[in-house]
């Protein structure tokens, strides 16, 4: 089956598309996609991933289906809570 393993950097972004057979989970199909050679900095095991901006927090046992879409997370630099506090005290 085919599916794309896509993850972006502000700038540059990939969307690779694999063939995996139809048992594959998300972590066999991002190995299998060779995004790791893209971007060096992705850590497989640490990294969040996901299917269509839904978070799947077992990727080694999430089985994969034809079209999925697996994201791979960047961390955040600053928590959205306090990104939006941030921005109130500059305005007011």
């Amino acid at each position: 089956m085919e599916v794309e393993i896509a993850y972006a950097r502000p700038e540059k972004q990939r969307i690779v598309t694999v063939q995996v057979p139809d048992d594959a989970t998300m972590l066999e199909a991002v190995k299998q996609s060779g995004i790791t050679e893209l971007f060096p900095e992705i850590d497989l095991e640490t990294i969040d991933m996901g299917i269509f901006g839904k978070v799947v927090k077992k990727p080694a046992e999430h089985q994969l289906r034809e079209g999925d879409r697996v994201e791979l997370y960047r961390p955040l630099k600053i928590d959205p809570k306090q990104a939006r506090l941030n921005r109130a005290k500059k305005k007011g």
